[in-house]
């Protein structure tokens, strides 16, 4: 989708510092996440109802036990090459990359020092997405974070099959990111894809990476307003 952000200078989201709901929705929605977290509420990177029965039952539990305030963890059962092993805790961040980037120099953008930064992404020229992840480098976005988090980088494409970009999706990011002393993990089940787990932005959260796979958890906050920004 598209358009999220002609919304956000006729959009008073106030009123949910003192009756907070849950805003939940993915991709093009990472717009409305980074102007909640900016304003301290937390809010649910998840399925929407569309298409939601086209998901997986995981998907479908996360994002009830996120909305009923459980507590839960998200599991990535097999490692990936690029992952970082380590644990730690903190507010989670992020959403769509193409969106983030967008966004950067505007009131909606993210300051993700100190946080876990989540990235996801669907149907982006690899040199595009090089792009966006060198801007996000040289903007300092990955020197600081607690953690990196990447979902689904799904159907992500050379312009030209003959003239290939030569690096993968997983590859830019690793590459950007260089040699980074907290956890890693790439290959995460959140994103486009028939796996779309739920994800609280804006709340507290611990990840745990090791050569196996990969945890996120968290305690269940009780309200959109749990929020640890």
């Amino acid at each position: 989708g598209y358009g999220t952000v002609h919304l956000l200078d006729g959009l008073d989201l106030s009123p949910l510092l003192k009756d907070p709901k849950w805003i939940a929705g993915f991709s093009d929605v990472t717009v409305l996440h980074n102007a909640l977290h900016r304003l301290g509420v937390a809010s649910l990177h998840a399925q929407m109802p569309f298409h939601v029965d086209r998901k997986s039952d995981t998907t479908r539990d996360t994002l009830r036990k996120a909305l009923f305030g459980e507590p839960y963890s998200v599991h990535k059962e097999t490692g990936a090459s690029g992952d970082r092993p380590g644990t730690c805790e903190g507010v989670l961040v992020g959403g769509n990359l193409s969106v983030l980037y967008s966004l950067r120099g505007t009131p909606a953008d993210l300051a993700p020092t100190g946080k876990i930064l989540f990235l996801e992404d669907l149907d982006e020229l690899l040199y595009h997405m090089d792009r966006m992840v060198q801007n996000l480098r040289l903007g300092g976005w990955f020197s600081g974070l607690a953690g990196l988090v990447v979902g689904g980088m799904t159907d992500m494409h050379d312009k030209d099959p003959t003239d290939p970009f030569g690096r993968t999706a997983e590859a830019i990011i690793s590459e950007a990111i260089g040699d980074v002393e907290y956890p890693v993990c790439f290959g995460f089940p959140t994103g486009h894809g028939r796996d779309n787990h739920a994800l609280v932005l804006g709340a507290k959260a611990k990840l745990s990476v090791t050569p196996g796979g990969a945890t996120l958890s968290f305690d269940g906050p009780e309200r959109p307003d749990a929020s640890g920004a």
